[in-house]
């Protein structure tokens, strides 16, 4: 009788000590000079996600989660990834979080847990500047190629075309640079894209492709953090409603030129 006794209470020990550490590490934020934490991003994507001169990160993501992580008292530290491996990185913990123009979504939601939303955007259908034929969805055809880049919510729209009969295939590419080149080359036919990123490309490059068709898909991008992490993301999201209530998340706004018209 003692033996089991001793062992139900070894293993009730055992269990709480279990429950304390979990516990312990969804409400942990480290964030410290000796501990940063690691924000992940996909630097093709401006002007969210870009690269300065030097090759370093930067676009509107950076500068915004910079000022939340300084306003927040954390420290972090930047981490260049593909696209398809940011919601996993969390999960592995080879990220805290994730910071890449990315979509909130009720699938994305079940994998991490999302900021309040700091960007509402849409997808754009993008041909070469010569094309004629494709003025919108509507125009596409059972011959065509659609290009996007793999992972995002324009992939997603793409595949959902081909599921549906409307085009003959649908091409991924990691970044949009070359996404953007195949469809100027005639690689593909049309490119499903972010508008805001789609706008920045044309504006850098005005003869090459352009915008056709109305916005498709209204969304929402939020910073994303791993399930249960409710410290770290609610330190982001107090800190992102101070970047809107002082000033400095408009700023942001107009330096990246994220308005219609700006």
């Amino acid at each position: 009788m003692k033996k089991i006794i001793k062992s139900a209470v070894l293993v009730a020990l055992a269990l709480t000590f279990a429950l304390t550490f979990t516990a312990c590490g969804n409400s942990n934020v480290s964030g410290t000079k000796d501990d940063p934490l690691i924000a992940a991003m996909e630097p093709t994507f401006p002007p969210f996600d870009t690269t300065d001169k030097n090759g370093d990160l930067d676009g509107f993501d950076v500068d915004l989660l910079n000022a939340i992580a300084k306003d927040q008292d954390l420290v972090i530290k930047w981490k260049n990834m593909e696209f398809d491996g940011l919601i996993p990185a969390l999960d592995s913990g080879n990220a805290d979080i994730v910071a890449s123009g990315v979509t909130i979504t009720k699938a994305r939601a079940k994998k991490v847990d999302f900021s309040d939303s700091y960007y509402d955007s849409g997808l754009a259908l993008a041909v070469a500047k010569d094309n004629s034929k494709i003025n919108s969805l509507d125009d596409l055809t059972t011959d065509m190629i659609v290009g996007a880049q793999i992972g995002t919510s324009g992939a997603k729209k793409a595949e959902e075309l081909k599921k549906e009969g409307k085009i003959k295939d649908v091409k991924t590419y990691n970044g949009l640079d070359v996404t953007f080149n195949d469809l100027a080359n005639g690689t593909v036919d049309a490119v499903i894209n972010d508008l805001p990123v789609t706008k920045n490309y044309i504006e850098k490059q005005p003869d090459k492709i352009k915008i056709v068709g109305d916005t498709i898909n209204a969304e929402s991008y939020g910073i994303a953090v791993k399930k249960g992490n409710d410290k770290l993301l609610e330190k982001i999201n107090d800190g992102l409603k101070n970047m809107k209530d002082n000033g400095t998340y408009d700023k942001l706004y107009k330096k990246w030129k994220l308005g219609s018209n700006d």
